[in-house]
Protein backbone atom coordinates (compact mmCIF):
# COMPACT_ATOMS: atom_id res chain seq x y z
CA UNK A 1 0.00 0.00 0.00
CA UNK A 2 1.31 3.48 -0.86
CA UNK A 3 2.36 5.81 1.69
CA UNK A 4 0.17 8.44 0.81
CA UNK A 5 -2.31 8.47 -2.08
CA UNK A 6 -2.77 11.43 -3.94
CA UNK A 7 -6.02 13.36 -3.42
CA UNK A 8 -7.87 12.38 -6.16
CA UNK A 9 -7.29 8.76 -5.60
CA UNK A 10 -8.31 9.32 -1.76
CA UNK A 11 -11.47 11.02 -2.43
CA UNK A 12 -13.23 7.79 -4.13
CA UNK A 13 -11.02 5.40 -1.58
CA UNK A 14 -13.73 3.17 0.39
CA UNK A 15 -14.83 4.59 3.74
CA UNK A 16 -15.02 8.40 5.11
CA UNK A 17 -12.29 10.37 4.95
CA UNK A 18 -11.22 12.75 7.79
CA UNK A 19 -14.23 14.76 7.90
CA UNK A 20 -15.98 14.44 5.09
CA UNK A 21 -19.72 13.52 5.16
CA UNK A 22 -20.68 10.52 3.61
CA UNK A 23 -23.15 12.11 1.54
CA UNK A 24 -20.74 14.55 -0.15
CA UNK A 25 -18.20 11.61 -0.79
CA UNK A 26 -21.34 9.25 -2.38
CA UNK A 27 -22.39 12.97 -4.28
CA UNK A 28 -19.04 13.23 -5.46
CA UNK A 29 -18.53 9.12 -6.15
CA UNK A 30 -21.67 8.61 -8.53
CA UNK A 31 -20.94 12.60 -10.26
CA UNK A 32 -17.56 11.01 -11.23
CA UNK A 33 -18.88 7.51 -12.18
CA UNK A 34 -21.67 9.24 -14.09
CA UNK A 35 -18.76 11.71 -15.71
CA UNK A 36 -16.76 8.59 -16.37
CA UNK A 37 -18.92 6.93 -18.33
CA UNK A 38 -20.27 9.52 -20.35
CA UNK A 39 -16.68 10.44 -21.48
CA UNK A 40 -15.48 6.48 -21.98
CA UNK A 41 -18.33 5.28 -23.93
CA UNK A 42 -17.99 8.06 -26.61
CA UNK A 43 -14.49 6.08 -26.81
CA UNK A 44 -16.17 2.69 -27.80
CA UNK A 45 -18.91 4.17 -28.75
CA UNK A 46 -18.60 7.35 -30.97
CA UNK A 47 -21.90 7.62 -32.73
CA UNK A 48 -24.00 7.88 -29.46
CA UNK A 49 -26.06 10.68 -29.45
CA UNK A 50 -28.72 9.31 -26.98
CA UNK A 51 -29.19 11.96 -24.08
CA UNK A 52 -29.18 10.35 -20.39
CA UNK A 53 -32.73 11.20 -20.54
CA UNK A 54 -33.90 9.63 -23.14
CA UNK A 55 -31.90 6.50 -22.39
CA UNK A 56 -34.00 6.15 -19.12
CA UNK A 57 -37.02 6.56 -20.95
CA UNK A 58 -35.96 4.28 -22.93
CA UNK A 59 -35.04 1.55 -20.16
CA UNK A 60 -38.82 2.53 -18.25
CA UNK A 61 -40.49 1.39 -21.83
CA UNK A 62 -38.20 -1.92 -21.45
CA UNK A 63 -39.84 -2.64 -18.40
CA UNK A 64 -43.07 -1.34 -18.76
CA UNK A 65 -44.61 -0.73 -22.37
CA UNK A 66 -46.53 0.55 -23.97
CA UNK A 67 -46.61 3.05 -21.14
CA UNK A 68 -49.12 6.05 -20.62
CA UNK A 69 -46.93 9.41 -20.77
CA UNK A 70 -48.33 10.36 -17.36
CA UNK A 71 -46.71 6.89 -15.68
CA UNK A 72 -43.67 7.74 -17.47
CA UNK A 73 -43.33 10.79 -15.91
CA UNK A 74 -44.31 9.31 -12.35
CA UNK A 75 -41.62 6.90 -12.99
CA UNK A 76 -38.75 9.31 -13.80
CA UNK A 77 -39.72 12.10 -11.66
CA UNK A 78 -40.66 14.21 -14.79
CA UNK A 79 -43.47 16.95 -15.61
CA UNK A 80 -45.49 15.19 -18.59
CA UNK A 81 -44.45 18.18 -20.67
CA UNK A 82 -40.91 17.36 -20.57
CA UNK A 83 -41.56 13.75 -20.98
CA UNK A 84 -44.21 14.68 -24.04
CA UNK A 85 -41.22 16.56 -25.64
CA UNK A 86 -38.40 13.60 -25.26
CA UNK A 87 -41.01 11.26 -26.94
CA UNK A 88 -41.42 13.61 -30.00
CA UNK A 89 -37.92 13.52 -30.64
CA UNK A 90 -37.87 9.55 -30.00
CA UNK A 91 -40.79 8.93 -32.53
CA UNK A 92 -38.62 11.37 -34.92
CA UNK A 93 -36.10 9.23 -34.39
CA UNK A 94 -37.86 5.51 -34.74
CA UNK A 95 -37.11 4.22 -31.15
CA UNK A 96 -40.78 4.79 -30.12
CA UNK A 97 -44.13 4.84 -30.99
CA UNK A 98 -47.09 6.52 -29.79
CA UNK A 99 -51.00 5.20 -29.70
CA UNK A 100 -54.05 5.07 -28.71
CA UNK A 101 -54.18 3.27 -25.35
CA UNK A 102 -56.93 0.14 -26.26
CA UNK A 103 -58.60 0.42 -22.54
CA UNK A 104 -59.14 4.38 -22.97
CA UNK A 105 -59.37 6.04 -26.24
CA UNK A 106 -58.68 9.44 -24.81
CA UNK A 107 -55.37 8.69 -23.73
CA UNK A 108 -51.67 8.08 -25.43
CA UNK A 109 -49.38 5.47 -24.82
CA UNK A 110 -45.92 5.06 -25.72
CA UNK A 111 -43.89 1.66 -26.59
CA UNK A 112 -40.25 0.77 -28.33
CA UNK A 113 -39.32 0.38 -31.63
CA UNK A 114 -37.40 -2.46 -32.45
CA UNK A 115 -34.78 -0.47 -33.34
CA UNK A 116 -35.41 1.46 -29.56
CA UNK A 117 -35.03 -2.02 -28.15
CA UNK A 118 -31.83 -2.16 -30.20
CA UNK A 119 -30.45 0.99 -29.49
CA UNK A 120 -30.90 0.25 -25.52
CA UNK A 121 -29.67 -3.15 -25.75
CA UNK A 122 -26.29 -1.73 -27.53
CA UNK A 123 -26.31 1.03 -24.84
CA UNK A 124 -26.43 -1.18 -22.10
CA UNK A 125 -23.92 -3.63 -23.90
CA UNK A 126 -21.18 -0.54 -24.63
CA UNK A 127 -21.58 0.23 -20.84
CA UNK A 128 -20.89 -2.93 -19.40
CA UNK A 129 -17.87 -3.50 -21.46
CA UNK A 130 -16.92 -0.25 -19.70
CA UNK A 131 -17.62 -1.26 -16.14
CA UNK A 132 -16.44 -4.61 -16.97
CA UNK A 133 -13.32 -3.18 -18.11
CA UNK A 134 -12.41 -1.20 -15.03
CA UNK A 135 -13.47 -3.56 -12.77
CA UNK A 136 -10.98 -6.12 -14.09
CA UNK A 137 -8.54 -3.67 -13.64
CA UNK A 138 -9.15 -3.47 -9.66
CA UNK A 139 -7.86 -5.56 -7.11
CA UNK A 140 -9.95 -8.40 -5.98
CA UNK A 141 -10.80 -6.67 -2.16
CA UNK A 142 -12.27 -3.33 -4.38
CA UNK A 143 -13.39 -5.89 -7.00
CA UNK A 144 -15.24 -7.86 -4.00
CA UNK A 145 -16.34 -4.01 -1.77
CA UNK A 146 -17.94 -3.00 -5.34
CA UNK A 147 -20.14 -6.15 -5.25
CA UNK A 148 -21.11 -6.10 -1.54
CA UNK A 149 -21.80 -2.67 -1.70
CA UNK A 150 -24.32 -3.26 -4.75
CA UNK A 151 -27.61 -3.79 -2.62
CA UNK A 152 -27.22 -1.34 -0.44
CA UNK A 153 -26.71 1.06 -2.92
CA UNK A 154 -29.74 -0.20 -5.16
CA UNK A 155 -31.56 0.16 -1.49
CA UNK A 156 -29.94 3.80 -1.35
CA UNK A 157 -31.74 4.58 -4.49
CA UNK A 158 -34.83 3.15 -3.45
CA UNK A 159 -34.82 5.78 -0.48
CA UNK A 160 -33.77 8.41 -2.66
CA UNK A 161 -36.91 8.09 -5.39
CA UNK A 162 -39.66 8.07 -2.00
CA UNK A 163 -41.01 11.53 -1.87
CA UNK A 164 -39.34 13.26 1.28
CA UNK A 165 -41.09 13.30 4.59
CA UNK A 166 -42.84 16.33 5.28
CA UNK A 167 -40.68 18.74 8.07
CA UNK A 168 -37.26 17.24 6.57
CA UNK A 169 -35.31 20.19 5.28
CA UNK A 170 -32.07 20.83 3.82
CA UNK A 171 -30.20 21.27 7.18
CA UNK A 172 -31.56 18.36 9.07
CA UNK A 173 -31.07 15.57 6.34
CA UNK A 174 -27.38 15.10 6.55
CA UNK A 175 -26.29 11.52 6.43
CA UNK A 176 -23.34 11.09 8.79
CA UNK A 177 -20.38 9.46 8.09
Amino acid sequence: MAAQPDTEVASLSPGPIAGEPMARLLTEAVTRLRRALRSSIRTDYPWETLPMAQVELLQVLSEHSPARVSDMGARLCLAQSTVSGLIGRMIAAGLVTRDVDPADHRVAVVALTHAGRERLAAWTAAHERRIDAALAALDDSAQTAVEEALPALFQLAERLGEPTPRGLTESNTHIGG
